[in-house]
């Protein structure tokens, strides 16, 4: 029989409750199971209601579920919001110190027995502990993974944790729960822990990314975090910008000089980037750009999720230019999206903007494959041994293709000028109505290549009357909702779209037309993704499962919202 349950830990900001999660994850993979888990939080250091759910099973997972097997309720408030979701067997854990009503709840003394073993900042750890012993995992796996966590800091901290989980552990050893972890330990765990904001910069570090700018912008901002790790061991600097303004104008001025170059942000943050955007588009300077969607407009859901900036950074900064737009939908993508995001940016001499959200950023993920990190990096570019005559060198000498010739500035003879104005060839500036149009067709015709280098969509199931369409970090919950309906008896299947921008219009009819319709499935409130199809295939969507109050989709969302759109279409 299929174990599969899900454990929500909830409470105020600052009583550690990612750690108990983290705890949990760490644990339960090291049991040889699989783990998925959100992080839900607000904007705020103390306070507030925040929760960490994570979904534990013994096949591999890619998205949360409803259900609430277990509850652990650090504050009143978690009780109130969450207690709902518990299935009828479930259990309810709550701090005896809590004052509440919540007569469904089984007390126990987290806090005191944290204070017993040497403080209440480890609560958590009692917390964690009591959660591992309701689901039956064994305590040397947690006694090891705090001793690896707590390995740098001094003994005493390592000993009072430890001393936290066995009261934990014994405190929770009688309590009765139904859904306990089948099989002996250890397992043998597959794949790796992994959130996506870790994933992207490890994807930018087997690139050879030498540079990385930055303003701080959730969720962005972990990505960077994560990149900062590696350079006491790459030939890597990251800089803290002081603005986004400056972050992006910077690593066009790195790229320019030959490095290969990265920002990340979020959609307020990349507005003000736009601008710049255009100087890489007109100057042709690759150059990486991370937008870790949240909801807006303006300020937004600073910790929320989405899927709202698709179309505006197709058409991002002033006239037209060409770029890439990528839209991971797994780690696995988040670190092969990136790598490869650099590879075409120096390839085509255009941006790469590659779409996540905070769903795919702050998740926790086991990994279904290694990673390959490549043994050489294609450059694509030139040097004076290149050249017939580098004298003559123009950095943007027309081409059949698009694309000229890139050398570096101070690299020889060759003079690279470059210019935010239209230009010649040679990159002086011009207003000519001939050199205007000759540049605007050499950079559009870059587009004939760079759509050839779009992957199809991922299928599964797709010979079905219907298809869900959707794109980037929603594929687990629609893959899963598939699976739901064709239990119920739905001929149903779907579409994984990841290659955006140049939109694959041929490969994407092709593959729609199949089926009798299509809904898209989006984090978005007017379909952007459904629009795009339509504007460049022809083909209009039969109905949309849309979710925008920045939570990430579930695959009893798509579920429900394939049902009502059912309904409507049949009256």
């Amino acid at each position: 029989m299929s174990f599969d349950v899900t454990v929500t830990i909830g409470g105020e900001a600052g009583q550690g409750i990612q750690t108990v999660g983290d705890l949990l994850g760490l644990v339960c993979h090291g049991a040889g199971l699989y783990v998925m888990a959100i992080n839900d939080f607000e904007s705020r250091i103390r306070g507030g209601h925040s929760f960490f759910q994570i979904r534990i099973s013994d096949r591999p997972i890619k998205a949360p579920r409803r259900p609430v097997h277990l509850l652990v309720c650090m504050d009143a408030k978690t009780y109130d919001v969450h207690q709902h979701e518990v299935v009828a067997d479930g259990l309810i854990l709550m701090d005896e110190e809590i004052s509440s009503s919540a007569e469904s709840a089984v007390r126990l003394p987290i806090t005191s027995l944290a204070k017993q073993a040497g403080g209440r900042i480890m609560a958590n750890t009692v917390a964690a502990a009591a959660c591992l012993a309701l689901l039956g995992a064994p305590f040397n796996l947690l006694e090891a993974v705090l001793k690896k966590q707590f390995e740098k800091k001094d003994a005493a901290v390592s000993a009072d944790n430890i001393s936290a989980a066995k009261l934990g552990f014994q405190a929770a050893a009688d309590i009765s729960f139904k859904f306990k972890i089948p099989g002996t330990f250890p397992a043998k765990s597959e794949g790796k822990l992994l959130t996506g904001a870790r994933a992207f910069a490890l994807g930018a570090a087997a690139a050879d990314c030498r540079f990385a700018a930055f303003y701080p912008m959730s969720p962005a901002t972990g990505i960077i975090q994560h990149l900062s790790e590696f350079t006491k061991d790459l030939n890597l600097v990251v800089e803290q910008a002081e603005d986004e303004i400056a972050a992006i104008n910077m690593i066009i001025g790195a790229s320019f000089a030959g490095v290969r170059s990265l920002t990340a942000t979020s959609g307020g943050g990349f507005s003000l980037m736009t601008e710049a955007l255009g100087l890489a588009g007109i100057t042709e300077t690759p150059i990486v750009v991370v937008n870790a969607q949240r909801p807006g407009p303006a300020t937004g859901m600073a910790t929320r999720t989405g899927q709202g900036d698709l179309l505006f950074v197709i058409r991002a900064a002033p006239d037209e230019f060409p770029r890439f737009v990528f839209a991971p939908a797994t780690v696995e993508d988040a670190f092969e999206i990136t790598r490869k995001a650099f590879e075409l940016a120096d390839k085509y001499q255009v941006p790469v903007i590659i779409l996540s959200d905070q769903y795919l950023n702050d998740s926790v993920f086991v990994t279904a494959s290694t990673f390959s990190i490549p043994t050489t990096v294609n450059r694509f570019i030139v040097t004076d041994a290149d050249m017939d005559d580098p004298g003559s060198y123009e950095r943007y000498a027309l081409a059949s293709d698009g694309i000229s010739p890139r050398a570096l500035p101070c690299n020889g003879n060759a003079l690279v000028m470059v210019s935010g104005n239209e230009h010649h060839p040679d990159g002086h500036s011009s207003e000519a109505i001939s050199v205007r149009v000759s540049m605007v067709d050499k950079r559009n015709s870059k587009l004939a290549g760079m759509i050839k280098e779009m992957k199809p969509p991922r299928l599964y199931h797709e010979n079905s009357d219907v298809l869900l369409v959707t794109l980037g970090s929603n594929a687990g919950a629609v893959i899963e909702a598939v699976d739901l309906l064709r239990s119920g008896g739905a001929d149903v299947g779907c579409a994984v779209f990841t290659d955006i921008w140049p939109f694959p219009a041929d490969t994407a009819k092709e593959i729609l037309s199949r089926a009798k319709q299509f809904i898209t499935v989006e984090n978005n409130s007017l379909a952007q993704f459904g629009q795009l199809i339509r504007e460049q295939t022809g083909l209009l969507y039969a109905g949309a499962v849309l979710k925008y109050d920045g939570r990430p989709m579930f695959p009893e969302d798509i579920v429900e919202g394939f049902k009502k759109n059912n309904e409507v279409a049949h009256g």
